[in-house]
């Protein structure tokens, strides 16, 4: 299932928590996931500067399950909204025979 994972700010956060140390521990950690196919593609949005991200996993549950365990989530630095993907049925309304 792929899995769309959005990050939100956590408030009270600041820029200097954000270390050097955290950061390269973080993408470590992101390496893994990458390596491992669970973590398909990364970005960052254009205007805030926050991650999206594309995750292959089982359930939304074991994507946040993943989730929890990088370096910045577990320092309460970053969160993320996570939303399951399902393939687009709209398109079926224009090929359906309603008798």
């Amino acid at each position: 299932m792929k899995i769309l994972a959005f990050e939100k700010p956590v408030p009270g956060v600041t820029d200097e928590q954000f270390t050097n140390d955290i950061l390269e521990t973080e993408a470590r950690k992101v390496w893994e996931l990458y390596q491992s196919g669970v973590l398909r593609e990364f970005y960052f949005t254009a205007d805030t500067h926050e991650a999206v991200l594309v995750l292959e996993c089982g359930s939304a549950d074991e994507a946040r399950l993943q989730l929890s365990e990088l370096p910045l989530v577990c320092a309460g630095l970053i969160d993320f909204d996570v939303k399951p993907l399902v393939a687009y049925s709209g398109l079926e309304r224009l090929f359906r025979d309603d008798g």
